[in-house]
């Protein structure tokens, strides 16, 4: 992982009972540094966890000894794990091209991901389903751990791992994440990068929700040839497609590239409204310059973070 990564903030959608010593609070009471609420003393409760300004002003305003007790909300470490999509359009851009290098953003985004857990003392793993053909295939899978995943993870992004999982594979992960309850369990945070040209059905996205799972779609598009469509008719061009990744060259009319410009932006449109329908907060990452991939997730970290200030 790289030291000098932008980092952000793992920001639960909803307060978590996890593990302790992390970076966020949840839900339930604990040994932490955020103030839930304050009760009167029973007995049994530790000396340590008494507010003795609060008493001597309780006590002074009643004229007995009354003590009152802080509760803490307990921190918890965040899990996170990193779920490539390593189908064929995923492959796309060559570096040839001056177009968006989906392989470089991947490694980026998991980069950024992997090093904001280990940042929050929390684990981080990792699933991917390159070279697998059939349900019959174990996937490459790295169960949430600290740092000596990190350059597990980073090994693996860094090889030359095929793009060539089947159009099912985001079905087929979540599925499999399901398998090991115990490593994945509630609260844990599933980013999902991909480009969703092809994505999973609605009901693969409420199966993870169900188990609890704080699910991110992390979209991976080109904003001219995937987000949209240029205005070239007339020219041969060299297009791939998104279920191989073979790349021809393509002689198109007006008309065919209307209709490719308005079916590329109703894709887009129809995948973010059915994502927020769903309550998926989502990232959108339409350049591979790092900087600007970093930064998308700080923004994501930061809108969830007012949003919660909001509902408070």
């Amino acid at each position: 992982m790289d030291p000098g990564a932008q980092m952000f903030d793992l920001v639960p959608r909803h307060r978590l009972s996890g593990l302790p010593f992390g970076m966020e609070h949840g839900s339930r009471r604990g040994r932490g540094s955020d103030v839930a609420s304050s009760r009167p003393y029973q007995v049994g409760d530790d000396v340590g966890s008494i507010d003795w300004h609060a008493s001597a002003r309780l006590s002074s305003a009643r004229g007995a000894d009354e003590f009152i007790v802080r509760e803490h909300y307990a921190e918890e470490a965040p899990r996170a794990i990193v779920l490539c999509d390593r189908r064929a359009s995923m492959s796309l851009y060559p570096p040839e091209f001056p177009w968006l290098r989906k392989p470089l953003v991947l490694q980026t985004a998991a980069d950024a991901i992997v090093t904001s857990a280990l940042a929050a003392q929390g684990n981080a793993g990792y699933l991917d389903y390159a070279g697998v053909d059939s349900l019959d295939t174990e996937p490459f899978w790295l169960p949430p751990r600290g740092s000596r995943s990190a350059w597990q993870i980073d090994e693996r992004l860094a090889a030359e791992v095929t793009f060539d999982a089947p159009e099912e594979s985001l079905s087929w992960a979540f599925d499999y994440l399901a398998r090991f309850r115990g490593r994945v369990s509630f609260g844990t945070f599933i980013f999902v990068i991909s480009d969703f040209l092809a994505p999973p059905p609605r009901e693969a996205w409420l199966r993870s929700l169900a188990l609890g799972w704080d699910v991110v779609p992390v979209i991976v598009q080109d904003p001219l040839w995937e987000q949209s469509f240029p205005e070239l008719a007339g020219l041969t061009l060299p297009l791939a497609d998104p279920a191989t990744g073979h790349v021809a060259g393509v002689r198109l009319s007006g008309a065919e590239v209307r209709r490719l410009k308005a079916a590329n932006e109703r894709r887009r449109d129809e995948l973010v409204s059915e994502l927020e329908a769903m309550g998926l907060d989502w990232v959108l990452l339409s350049t591979h310059e790092v900087t600007a991939v970093e930064w998308a997730f700080v923004e994501w970290a930061g809108a969830r973070r007012a949003r919660r200030v909001r509902s408070v």
